[in-house]
């Protein structure tokens, strides 16, 4: 949670300058723990921007922008800055874009038309609790999940008997909103030892975010939303 001088820094990438000066405002009046510390017009431009020592908490992102958009951003961030959080504000309501996008490792998706007050949960949650599911992500999720019958490394509806007892309870967990942390408390391991248990998932499962060992669980019955 937030201390009382802590502030969440911010980055928008949207090659719209009105979008962004809008943004940008709204962003000032939710209040004083939000600071924008630049504006990138697309990814190329983000990319000559940000450095270790100018990097925020989160960016918000767009997907249409020229020379580099949303999705080749999104990869290039995963290789090279892997702790920034992603945060998709996008007009882009397709199923597909969607998935993929999440399927990339974004922590969320909001339209631009966003309320204040659902921006302002966005953000808190990204921060604190590492993603932000509305019901309208999870109803893309599931259809997509419904309509794929191939396999795509999420699994394949023959998997699950590959895992024990206790992985299968911290699939679990991982479907819900707690942290990693609070995962380790509640199944009395350490934090340690459940960072194990990903990183077994991962691997074994051939996934490499928590929305695919979301898209595992649900595809193999484990969890049901």
């Amino acid at each position: 949670m937030f201390h009382q001088h802590q502030k969440i820094k911010l980055a928008l990438v949207d090659d719209h300058k009105l979008f962004r000066k809008g943004l940008k405002s709204l962003i000032d009046m939710l209040g004083p723990q939000y600071e924008v510390i630049f504006e990138a017009n697309n990814g190329k431009d983000l990319q000559s921007l940000l450095t270790p020592d100018n990097s925020p908490d989160i960016i918000l992102l767009d997907i249409n922008m020229p020379e580099m958009d949303g999705f080749s951003t999104v990869k290039w961030l995963s290789t090279h800055f892997p702790l920034i959080k992603t945060l998709v504000v996008s007009m882009v309501e397709k199923e597909e874009t969607v998935v993929s996008m999440l399927k990339l490792g974004v922590k969320g998706y909001l339209c631009k038309d966003v309320e204040p007050k659902e921006l302002s949960e966005a953000l808190n949650s990204v921060y604190n609790k590492g993603f932000y599911y509305t019901d309208f992500i999870t109803g893309k999720l599931l259809h997509a999940i419904q309509q794929d019958n191939n396999g795509d490394g999420y699994g394949n509806g023959n998997q699950s008997y590959q895992l024990n007892e206790r992985e299968r309870d911290f699939l679990k967990l991982a479907c819900s909103e707690l942290t990693y942390n609070e995962i380790a408390l509640q199944m009395s391991l350490s934090p340690k030892t459940i960072d194990g248990y990903r990183n077994a998932l991962f691997e074994k499962l051939n996934i490499k975010s928590r929305v695919g060992l979301a898209l595992y669980a649900v595809k193999n019955g484990l969890v049901h939303l």
